[in-house]
C-alpha cells in the first residue's frame, strides 16, 4: 500500500497538444499504478473543481502540455483548491512558458541563446510584412528559426534558409500564437536536458541526443514512433555534457521552476551549448525525452513519479 493515497493526474485539456498530453497522461497513470498508487485521471473539463472539492486527492500530477497546462493557469486553480501538485509555481510558469521573456532571464544569469527578434502579428502586418522581414534577415542573417512566442511540440515551427521562405514560415507560425520568435538558428546537436528535484536540490538527467530523420524535429518526428533517433546519454564530449546539465539547471534555478523541467539546447561545431527554451511539463509519452534520460541513469520513471508527488505533499504541509 502507499503512503500517498488518492492522486490525480490531469490530462488532455483544450490546447493544440490535447492528444500528447492524453499520451502523458496515460504513462504517468501506469507508472504510477505500478508503483502500487491509487490513481484518477481526469480531463480538465467543467467537472474538474466540482470533483476536487467533493473528494480532495493527496497530489495531482500536471500533464497538460501547451496552453493552460503551462501557462499556470490550471496551476492557479490547483492552489485556489488548496491541493499539492508536481511542478512549478503559477508565477514561474507564466515566465518560463514565454520564450522571449524567458531568454531573457537566462541570459541576465548569463546562459547563451540565440539572438533573436520577437514580433507580433499587428505589427507584422500594421508596418508592412515585406520591409519588417528584410530588417530581420539584415539583422539576424540566415539560417532563422521561427516559432510561436508560446506553446510547445514545434507547432508551428519552421527552419527558414532562404528569404524567399520567411513569408510562409511567419504564416505558419501565426496560425499558432499571435507573436512570433524569429531566432538565429544555429547549426548543430540538438540536446534535450531533463532536471529533477525531489527535495535535494535540481539534478540534471543525462543528456538525450535528438536526430530526426528529416533533420527537423517537427511535431510528426516528436511523436511518430521510428521518425527520430535518440542517443541517451547524448555523443557528447564528458566537458560539453557537463556544460549542458549546468546550463539546464542554471535555467531552472534562474527561472524560479521546481520538481522538473527540461531544457531544450544546441550545440554548435565548437561544443558551445545555446539555451533554446524550457519546458515546465516535459512529455511522459514513449517517444518523449525525459523518460528517456532516466532510463540511461538507470532510474526508474515510477519512483521518480512517485518521489516528486511525495515532494508536492511535503512542500503543503510544510
Amino acid at each position: 500500500m502507499s503512503d500517498l493515497g488518492h492522486v490525480l493526474v490531469l490530462a488532455g485539456g483544450l490546447s493544440y497538444e490535447r492528444e500528447v498530453s492524453l499520451r502523458s497522461g496515460r504513462r504517468v497513470s501506469e507508472v504510477l499504478r505500478a508503483a502500487g498508487i491509487d490513481v484518477e485521471t481526469r480531463d480538465t473539463d467543467a467537472s474538474l473543481v466540482p470533483s476536487v472539492l467533493a473528494d480532495p486527492p493527496d497530489a495531482v500530477f500536471v500533464t497538460l502540455h501547451g496552453g493552460s497546462g503551462e501557462d499556470g493557469a490550471i496551476r492557479s486553480v490547483l492552489e485556489l483548491l488548496s491541493v499539492p501538485y508536481v511542478g512549478a509555481a503559477p508565477d514561474a510558469c507564466r515566465i518560463a512558458f514565454d520564450k522571449p521573456t524567458a531568454k531573457t532571464v537566462v541570459r541576465s544569469v548569463g546562459v547563451r541563446t540565440p539572438e533573436a527578434v520577437v514580433l507580433p502579428k499587428e505589427t507584422f502586418h500594421d508596418l508592412g510584412a515585406t520591409a519588417v522581414l528584410a530588417r530581420i534577415i539584415d539583422r539576424l542573417g540566415l539560417p532563422l528559426f521561427v516559432k510561436p512566442s508560446r506553446g510547445g511540440s514545434a507547432l508551428g515551427a519552421s527552419i527558414v534558409r532562404k528569404a524567399d521562405e520567411l513569408p510562409a514560415a511567419m504564416v505558419g507560425c501565426f496560425a499558432y500564437g499571435d507573436t512570433a520568435l524569429v531566432e538565429r538558428y544555429i547549426e548543430g546537436v540538438e540536446v534535450a536536458v531533463s532536471v529533477i528535484d525531489a527535495g535535494d536540490g535540481p539534478a540534471a538527467l543525462p543528456p538525450v541526443e535528438i536526430v530526426a530523420d528529416e533533420g527537423v524535429y517537427d511535431y510528426s518526428a516528436r511523436y511518430t514512433a521510428g521518425h527520430t533517433e535518440f542517443f541517451a546519454p547524448a555523443r557528447l564530449r564528458p566537458e560539453v555534457a557537463e556544460a549542458c546539465a549546468q546550463m539546464a539547471i542554471t535555467a531552472h534555478t534562474a527561472l524560479g521552476l521546481r520538481d522538473l523541467s527540461r531544457t531544450d539546447i544546441i550545440v554548435d561545431a565548437s561544443g558551445q551549448p545555446y539555451f533554446l527554451e524550457v519546458n515546465v511539463a516535459p512529455g511522459m509519452t514513449e517517444t518523449s525525452l525525459l523518460p528517456m534520460a532516466a532510463e540511461a541513469a538507470g532510474q526508474d520513471l515510477s519512483q521518480i513519479c512517485a518521489s516528486l508527488l511525495r515532494a508536492a505533499v511535503r512542500r503543503a504541509a510544510a
